[in-house]
């Protein structure tokens, strides 16, 4: 009867083991809520916020090979926030029917498709991990960003403000939120231990931030005449 017990307990922790090894992969859920000055924000405000979970030894991972997309639609920059893991490819099409120009100056990632009609527009592959500040040259209200992370687990709220990350790794690693409105929120996380979380995020920027055009000189009205 011993043995059996002994043989029993030897099986129950081969299976935590085998459980907690290199193949172990769990998701971890949660909600992101924004207040500014004090006050509670709508709960679709966090569509514009980043998940992404940074593993301690994070290992090499391959770029996928689907394209990501940043349209222009109705005078704005869809999605506003974009993650992407670096090297992916990201295709700007025009949806409207005037003239559009993405560019952005960030360091190591700056790119420019140059004015484009309406049409599937340029592709530029983003190397390195940073963020990408992406505005029209033709109109300044318009801007968005690309997060180009140095990991394959990332997520962006609903409009519900809630969140999955899939199939993390085992052991911790740091749970990060990145909204452009707020300085990065950062906390250890185990994805054993912890399968779900409540992030809140205080909102201190405005929503257009201040910027030049792609030659670093203020906006001006087009020459031409045209009501772009």
């Amino acid at each position: 009867m011993r043995d059996a017990k002994r043989k029993l307990l030897r099986c129950s922790l081969l299976v935590l083991l085998v459980g907690a090894g290199p193949g172990f992969a769990t998701d971890v859920t949660g909600t992101i809520e924004l207040v500014s000055a004090g006050k509670s924000l709508r709960a679709n405000e966090a569509e514009d916020a980043v998940v992404y979970f940074r593993p301690k030894g994070l290992a090499a991972f391959q770029a996928p090979a689907e394209r990501a997309v940043m349209s222009t639609r109705r005078k704005q920059f869809w999605p506003r926030i974009l993650p992407i893991a670096m090297g992916t490819t990201v295709q700007f099409p025009n949806e409207d029917v005037i003239l559009h120009n993405a560019f952005s100056a960030s360091t190591g990632n700056a790119f420019d498709t140059g004015v484009h009609a309406a049409g599937e527009g340029a592709t530029h592959t983003f190397a390195r991990p940073g963020l990408v500040k992406v505005y029209c040259n033709v109109h300044h209200s318009m801007f968005a960003h690309i997060l180009v992370l140095d990991t394959p687990y990332f997520a962006r709220p609903d409009a519900q403000g809630r969140f999955t990350l899939r199939n993390l790794p085992a052991g911790e690693g740091s749970l990060v939120v990145f909204h452009d409105r707020s300085s990065p929120s950062r906390q250890v996380l185990d994805p054993a231990l912890q399968s779900e979380v409540t992030i809140r995020i205080e909102l201190t920027t405005r929503k257009v931030p201040p910027h030049a055009n792609k030659f670093g000189k203020p906006y001006g009205r087009p020459l031409d005449g045209n009501r772009y």
